[in-house]
This record gives C-alpha cells, structure tokens and sequence, in this order.
C-alpha cells in the first residue's frame, strides 16, 4: 500500500449549477447506437438504461438538496427536467442495420448457424458503447489520433478539467465526502471536522469508520488505500527534518540545493 494520492476538484459548478441540465447540451455530448437486425421498439427502449423516470430523478435531486450539505444551494429545473421524454433515450438514437448479427473472427467452428436469434420469447437487448469493438484492437497512440481528428472535424465533446491546485489534506472535512460520496451519503463526517478537535485525531477517525459494522469502509478499493497514504504523508512531513548551525547554514542550503540528481540516482539503486 504504497502510493502517492493527490487530490484536485473539479469545477462541477462551473458546468451545471442548474440539475437536470437541460436536455439540447445532452444531445451535444452522448449519443445512443442501435445496432440489430431491425429499428428498436418501444419494447426495446424499456430495457436500455438511458432512461429517465422522472419521479426517480425529481425525488433523488430534493433529497440531496434538503439532507446532503453540498447541494443546498443547487437549482432544481422542473423546466428542464419535464423537457425529457417519458418514452425512448433522451438523446438522439442513431440505427445502423448490420448485415449479419455474428462476427466470424469470434465464431466456432461447430456454430453452423448463420445469425444468432430465437424464434420465441423475448431477444436480449445489449447497448454496446461509442468506443465498442472497432477501438479495442487499436493502440493508444491510434485512439487518441482518432480522437484528434474527431476534434479537427469539429465534433462534438464534453471536456471537465480541474482545479491548478491540489486539495489540503490539512483541515479539510469535505475532503473525503467529495471523493467518496457513496461512503458520506449526507456529504457529513467527513475527517478533520471541528467538532472532533482535541477529542477524536484523525487517525482514530479513521481505525472507527474501518471498524464500521457493515464494513464498507474496509471493502471499498479507495478509501483505505488513500486514508493509509495521507497518514504516511503527514508523518514524513512532520517526523522527518534537519538541524545545522547557524554558521554552517550557507554552506549546507548549497549544497543542497546543487546536489546531484544522478549521484542520488545510483544510491537509491
């Protein structure tokens, strides 16, 4: 558990300060693909997941808003929100029709059928994404070439930066609840708070949410690792120092500050 976490925020603010956001910027961004045999159905669009129950969302947005601490000053658009369609994705739905449903590179040998389908009961329905088949065998290098020209042509892209600073890991309670928002679901008790100064440090903090009865904190893949590493930070930055003579200070600040980097190359070595 050796690692270096670093955390910087991302301008969500700056993005969509209003929720839902409304349904054209969506159109710009995400696009849904069907690729089958025939033009997918009412039936069809009932089992993709790019469906919006608005009830589910307009509940879920007032429940952040009342009991989470970081959404209280967020706009809920019913505006925007009634805009998106009770049926079908809310975004445009592009259909290619295939020539055949099987790929004969991944055929065996004994499947003598020519397509793959049932006469009877209902055919599964698989949403393949944007970056499916045709980018998986393609390098790195390649894709980000496609994504160049993607760019060149003018396409359509959301990009989200974040900030030119990392975030303290010093006095910083929202810290984590911003990181980890499945383990804080109320965007509280977060390590470092106030309330816990002089009676709680932040390492017991941590030891009890790991001893949590329903061990989530212990089970998650982040957080321990990210807690454990902030711990390791801290101390080094604070166990670790040197002490010199005032009338051999200079000297010693040059030298540091003129040592050389492949000398301390081939010691670590």
């Amino acid at each position: 558990m050796q690692a270096n976490a670093i955390s910087f925020s991302n301008p969500m603010l700056k993005i969509y300060n209003v929720l839902p956001p409304p349904v054209e910027e969506m159109d710009e961004v995400l696009a849904f693909i069907y690729t089958g045999p025939c033009k997918p159905t009412k039936a069809d669009f009932k089992r993709t997941p790019l469906l919006v129950r608005h009830l589910k969302v307009s509940k879920a947005l007032h429940w952040l808003k009342l009991n989470h601490v970081d959404y209280y000053d967020c706009e809920i658009s019913a505006r925007n929100l009634a805009s998106y369609p009770e049926e079908g994705p809310p975004v445009v739905v592009d259909y290619h029709p295939p020539s055949l449903n099987k790929n004969p590179e991944l055929t065996s040998v004994h499947d003598m059928e020519e397509e793959d389908g049932t006469t009877e009961g209902s055919c599964p329905f698989i949403v393949h994404g944007l970056t499916g088949e045709e980018f998986s065998t393609k390098t790195m290098k390649t894709i980000k070439a496609i994504a160049l020209q993607h760019l060149t042509n003018e396409g359509k892209i959301l990009a989200i930066g974040h900030a030119e600073t990392p975030e303290s890991i010093y006095s910083n309670p929202q810290l984590f609840p911003s990181m980890l928002p499945w383990l804080f679901p109320y965007g509280l008790g977060g390590i470092g708070q106030t309330e816990h100064k002089h009676k709680l440090s932040s390492m017991m903090h941590k030891r009890h949410l790991l001893m949590y009865y329903d061990k989530q904190f212990q089970k998650d893949p982040h957080f321990p690792l990210i807690a454990f590493n902030h711990k390791q930070m801290k101390e080094s930055t604070t166990a670790e120092y040197l002490t010199a003579e005032r009338k051999s200070f200079d000297d010693i600040t040059d030298r540091l500050l003129n040592v050389n980097l492949e000398v301390l190359s081939d010691l670590t070595k």
